[in-house]
C-alpha cells in the first residue's frame, strides 16, 4: 500500500497568533497511524476546483508533522507558524488539497507489565504525545503526565489531558500556571515524592534537546527505560537523504527512518 495520498482539509483552527490544529482526511485507504509516528505534508494546496496541472509543489519539500490525534473527523497536527511553510499552511481553507506522505516512522512502544507510563512534553512535543496518552487512558494504563510550556498561552488540550492522566503536572517558564521552572525540575520532583515510579516506571518524552537529555540522564541514573523522540530536520522522510541523522552508540541513525522514537540509552548526546 503506498503511504503518497492526497487528503482534504477539514478544519485549520487557530488556537492563538502562532498555533494551528489541522484536520485532514485522506481520498483514499491508507494505513493505521500509531502514536509516535509522523507524517510529510505539502504546505501549499489547491482547491477541488483547480485545475490538474496546478503546480502544488511550493514550496517543493513537504514539512514532518507529528500525528497529535485521530478523531472520527479525520487525522490532526499541531502545528507552530515559524517559516514561509507553516505560514502558507495556515492559510488553508478548508475543502483544499495537501499532497501528504505518511504514517512514517516507529511508535511508542506501551510499557510492559505493570510498569507505569510517565509522559513528559516539552513546548510543542506534546503534539507527539498527545495521541499516546488518549491511548494508554483507553487501555486502562494512565500515565503521569507533565507538561511544559514557555507561558500559559502555549498550553493546549489542557483538559483532554486531565481526563487522560493519572496525575497531571503543568510547569511554564515565567510561572504564569502551574509551576515555575523546567519541566524537568518538576519531573526530578515527582519522582522524589512517589518512589516506587522510581522503580517501576518508563518515560516517554518530546520536547527541546536540551530537555530530551535531561530526561535520558534522569532515566539513566534511576535505571528507568526511557523512550524519545527525536527532532531533526527532514527533507525527506524516508531515509533516503541522510539529513536527519543523529549519533547513537550503533553509529548514525536516521531519525526519519530508525526513529523517531529512539531508547534514551541510545543516543550519543
Amino acid at each position: 500500500m503506498s503511504r503518497y495520498f492526497t487528503a482534504e482539509i477539514a478544519e485549520n483552527r487557530p488556537l492563538n497568533n502562532d498555533y494551528h490544529l489541522l484536520t485532514f482526511v485522506p481520498l483514499a485507504h491508507t494505513q493505521e497511524p500509531q502514536p509516535g509516528q509522523f507524517y510529510m505534508i505539502g504546505t501549499s494546496g489547491k482547491s477541488k476546483a483547480s485545475s490538474p496541472r496546478e503546480d502544488i509543489h511550493d514550496p517543493l519539500l513537504k514539512r514532518p508533522f507529528s500525528l497529535f490525534r485521530k478523531t472520527r473527523k479525520g487525522l490532526q497536527i499541531l502545528f507552530r507558524i515559524r517559516g514561509r511553510g507553516t505560514a502558507m499552511m495556515r492559510e488553508l481553507k478548508k475543502g483544499s488539497l495537501v499532497d501528504v506522505l505518511g504514517p512514517l516512522g516507529n511508535s511508542y512502544p506501551f510499557p510492559a507489565g505493570n510498569k507505569t507510563p510517565l509522559i513528559i512534553a516539552g513546548g510543542i512535543g506534546i503534539a507527539s504525545l498527545f495521541y499516546f496518552a488518549e491511548r494508554l487512558s483507553k487501555a486502562k494504563k494512565k500515565a503521569y503526565i507533565s507538561y511544559g510550556v514557555r507561558s500559559e498561552s502555549e498550553l493546549f488540550m489542557v483538559e483532554e489531558l486531565k481526563r487522560f492522566a493519572k496525575e497531571l503536572s503543568i510547569s511554564t517558564d515565567d510561572g504564569s500556571c502551574g509551576e515555575r521552572g523546567c519541566v524537568t525540575d518538576m519531573v526530578g520532583g515527582l519522582l522524589s515524592h512517589i518512589p516506587l515510579l522510581g522503580t517501576n516506571s518508563v518515560m516517554y518524552a518530546c520536547g527541546p534537546q536540551r530537555m530530551l537529555e535531561a530526561v535520558s540522564e534522569m532515566a539513566n541514573q534511576r535505571g528507568i527505560e526511557a523512550y524519545l523522540s527525536m527532532e531533526e530536520v527532514m527533507a525527506c522522510g524516508v531515509g533516503a537523504c541522510l539529513g536527519c541523522v543523529v549519533k547513537t552508540v550503533s553509529g548514525y541513525e536516521r531519525v526519519c527512518k530508525e526513529g523517531p522514537i529512539f531508547n534514551g540509552n541510545e543516543i550519543v548526546w
